[in-house]
């Protein structure tokens, strides 16, 4: 099985459907940056060389509740892939490749 790093994004345009996009990261070469625009709008972007994904406030207005909540969500994701990635890699052979 091929373990290269890739990007892969799908856009769906379907009639009588919302259209969808679908960015995935299947890489380690990610460039994640979190900043704040103009001093009240905070912003969180993932970007490899072949596409990009960023995150920001509602409407990009001042900071909601729904904001808070949604940035709380992606923290304890990250948290949760972060352990599990220490886990999955604590597991595997000392050259950091996955076991045949």
């Amino acid at each position: 099985m091929n373990h290269d790093p890739y990007t892969y994004v799908t856009l769906t345009l379907a009639q009588a459907k919302a259209t969808r996009l679908d960015v995935s990261f299947h890489t380690s070469d990610i460039w994640i940056r979190a900043s704040v625009i103009d001093q009240r709008r905070p912003y969180l972007t993932f970007s490899t060389s072949e596409a990009q994904v960023s995150f920001s406030t509602t409407g990009l207005g001042p900071v909601t509740d729904g904001d808070l909540a949604t940035a709380r969500t992606i923290f304890k994701a990250a948290a949760r892939y972060l352990a599990d990635c220490e886990r999955l890699h604590a597991q595997q052979p000392a050259t950091g490749q996955t076991a045949a």
